[in-house]
This record gives structure tokens, sequence and C-alpha cells, in this order.
């Protein structure tokens, strides 16, 4: 038996008198490591001055070429969670969690060596490719785990899953600031220590997550379990991964979290450079820290809230409420800005990025509502290519669009406010295409007799 037989699936399956709530714990500490990845804006100022410390030079990186880790990383998170989704699947959680966690590290110890010798490409290589397959994989992870503990409450269940990942910046976003504020000195800005010191941190927590998750037995159900009555948009039949892709229900939601996602992950990745940018004088880069560290606080406690709403007003509702609820905030953050009202602009991106972090957590449940749950972890990366595709197009259009607006004579207050009506048309597309979902087909359901051939030709029959 060799060592890493420890992450076998057969090795993580749950033997009688196991608690289903040990398993959302090993869930966040995965999730709480790799939601690291929205605290990153607290970076982005420090690292246009590692030259210049107290002002960048004309050899500095600019925020242009920085918006671009987070951009690959988001990229990379898509596309191994698509490329991995029934690797995931078929090899269990642990094993999963453990190579995110070995990934994770790797790709901030890679973007520290980077640091050192100003070498952005390697911080594109670290954090953007290593440490964006550590996201995606680490994602995914738990996800149709729990729902399969939780087929009582799916919702819930994605909402616990996923709550982690948003609450990783509110925990990851005043320890960067801290580090990076002890190891910094008249000469030296302290990003390379810090990110040395994050990775092993986050490694060890992720281990630990590996280490104590456990997989259903096969048959089981908890105690008391009635299963929901079907409707029309809650199937009791499974379609097999390759045929979900094919049908316009999955592209619809796929468009429905690109749009979403779009409208709330450029902001995210720039929210404390936006909020110092937009109120001059009245917010420090400490409290744009604080800021990014509630938001992060939002987004966490909204995949949960909006997820187990979903359990009771149905997915579809619950996007509906994100589309119009956020087109009408996204159009008053100008307002907010051009009355320098503080407190409105922090109100209307705590409400907004709750309802970015529900849409992440309501969409598995969606697809399981959709899709069915056998496949449903692997469908949920291929459905995340929209978060890819988001992480590109959020970024591009609020940092270029500032830019340009900048260098034509834009206040840096105002620089944003085409962007917020942007955002705001986005989740108009975003709305009809909600709209138009209906249920699947049942020429895509799986049969039952063919269920365990794994071709796309048995699961069709």
């Amino acid at each position: 038996m060799s060592l890493l037989s420890f992450l076998d699936r057969e090795r993580t399956v749950a033997g009688p008198g196991f608690s289903r709530w040990m398993v959302p714990p090993a869930a966040l500490c995965v999730h709480l490591c790799i939601g690291q990845a929205y605290a990153l804006s607290v970076f982005n100022l420090p690292m246009t001055k590692l030259l210049g410390i107290t002002a960048s030079t004309p050899e500095d990186w600019k925020l242009t070429q920085l918006g671009w880790i987070f951009s690959l990383a988001m990229l990379f998170l898509g596309g191994s969670a698509a490329v991995f989704g029934r690797w995931v699947e078929e090899g269990g959680p642990r094993r999963a969690m453990f190579t995110a966690g070995c990934l994770w590290a790797g790709g901030f110890l890679v973007s520290a060596f980077g640091v050192s010798i100003h070498n952005l490409w390697l911080i594109y290589l670290g954090y953007g490719v290593i440490g964006g397959c550590a996201l995606g994989i680490g994602y995914i992870s738990p996800v149709s785990t729990l729902i399969k503990w939780f087929p009582d409450r799916p919702g819930m269940a994605t909402g616990m899953a996923i709550m982690g990942f948003g609450g990783g910046a509110f925990i990851a976003s005043p320890l960067s600031v801290w580090l990076m504020g002890k190891f910094t000195t008249a000469t030296h800005v302290g990003v390379m220590e810090t990110f040395v010191i994050m990775g092993l941190i986050y490694f060890v927590f992720m281990m630990v997550g590996a280490a104590i998750v456990r997989v259903p037995a096969p048959g089981w159900k908890p105690e008391g379990f009635v299963a929901p009555k079907e409707n029309k948009l809650i199937s009791k039949n499974d379609v097999f991964v390759y045929d979900a892709v094919k049908t316009p229900q999955f592209w619809l939601i796929w468009w429905v979290l690109c749009l979403n996602v779009t409208a709330g992950i450029g902001v995210l990745g720039q929210a404390s450079a936006m909020s110092q940018e937009m109120f001059p004088g009245k917010i420090t880069p400490i409290a744009a820290a604080g800021f990014v560290g509630l938001m992060s606080l939002f987004n966490m406690g909204g995949r949960f809230f909006w997820a187990s709403t979903s359990d009771y007003i149905g997915r579809k509702n619950t996007y509906f409420v994100f589309m119009v609820l956020g087109f009408v905030l996204y159009c008053t953050v100008p307002f907010a800005g051009s009355t320098s009202n503080v407190v409105l602009f922090v109100c209307c991106f705590l409400i907004i990025i709750s309802m970015y972090g529900g849409g992440f957590s309501t969409v598995p449940a969606y697809l399981k509502d959709m899709f069915g749950v056998r496949y449903v972890g692997a469908i949920h990366g291929i459905l995340l290519t929209a978060w890819s595709a988001a992480g590109i197009f959020g970024p591009v259009i609020v940092n270029y669009l500032r830019e340009y607006n900048i260098t034509h004579g834009v206040p840096k207050a105002q620089a944003y406010n085409n962007t917020m009506y942007i955002m705001a048309g986005l989740l108009v597309i975003g709305f009809i295409c909600n709209f138009l979902v209906r249920a699947v087909n049942q020429r895509y359901h799986m049969k039952p007799e063919n269920d365990t051939l794994g071709s796309p030709a048995a699961a069709r029959g």
C-alpha cells in the first residue's frame, strides 16, 4: 500500500455513525484558503512601488499589468475546473483537496520568487497559472460531496461549501496588510515575505481539510429524508455530463453566471484602489483594506443566505432578484460618488457583493435541479468556464475604461461612472437569459439500466 493510497476515494467513505456536519468544516478549510484570491487587490498598489518604495517609478509595474494576475487566475480556475471536473468526481474530494493545497502553496512560492527578482511573468505563472489551477480544483472539490450529504437542503449545502471562498478575503486582507507592514522597510516593500508565509499557512490548513473530509456510503440518506416533489424545474433524472453541455439550459445558465460575475468581479478585483480614488482623503489605505474585508464578509454571508433562500423561492426566482436589484444598485453608485456619500457607496457594494457571492453558491443547486445529482460536480466544473470569461471581461472593463477616462481628462473620482452603467446593462441581458430557462428535454435523461456504463451513448440509452 503506497503512502498516497490515503487519498483514494475508497479510503474516504464514511463509516457508521459519521456525522455529516463534519464535512462543512473540511470544505471551509479549503475554501477559506483559496478565497484569498478576493483579497489580491490589497497587493496591487504596493506592487506598483516595488522599486520606487514610496512612489512608482517608470520601471515599476502599472495597475493594468497587475490586473492580469487576477484575470489569469480566474481564467485557469474555470479551465482547470472544466478539465478536471470528472477527475475530481471519480477520485473523490480528498485527492482533489490535497492536489489543490500543493498547487496553491506552490503558486505563492513561485510568485514570491517573481517579486524578489521583479519578474512579472513569474507572478503570472505562479499565482495566475499554478494558483489558478489550485483555485479550480479546490473550488469544486467539496461541492458535489456536500450536495450528496444534504439532499434535503441542496441550496444550503452549496452555500456552506462555497461561503468560505467568499470569506477568505476577510481573513487574508488584514493579514496581508499586517504582514507587509512587518516586513516593509525604507528600502523594501514586504510583498515577497508575505507571499511565502501565507503560502505555508494555507498549505497546512488545506491538508487538515483533506484529512477530515468523507463521502457518504452508496445509498446513504439522512434520517427521515423525504424526496422533494418533482416540478418543471426540479428533475429527478440525471443527465450525463457531456450531454448536459449540449442543452440550451446549460448555456443559458452559463450566460446568467458569466454576466452576474462580470458585473461584480471587476469591481471586486480593484475594490481597494477604486474606493481610495473615488473618495480621496476620505478612504485611507487601511480603511480600503477594511472595506475589502467587509465586502468579503458580505460575499461569504451572501453565499449562505441566498443559496439557502433559493431552497424556498427557487433558483430561477433567486437570480431574478440578483438581476433586478443589482441593476438598481449599480445605477446608484455614480450618484453616491458625485455626492461624496461614502455610506451609500459602501451599502450599495455590500449588497451587490452579497448577490455576487450568492450567484456562485446557488448555481450548483440550479444545475442539480436541471441535470440531477449524479454528475453535478463535473457539470459545475465545466460551467465555471463562465467564471474564467468573466474574470477577463470584468477587470478589463474596469481597468482599461478607467485608464481611458483618466487619459482623457476625467477626474479619478469619476473615472468609474461609465463602468457602473455598463455593469447594469449586463444584468439586463442576464435577466433575459434566466427568463428563457426551461426544463431539460427528457431525451437527454439517463436510463437507469444504463446508468453504470459511463458513456454518452449509454447515458442516452
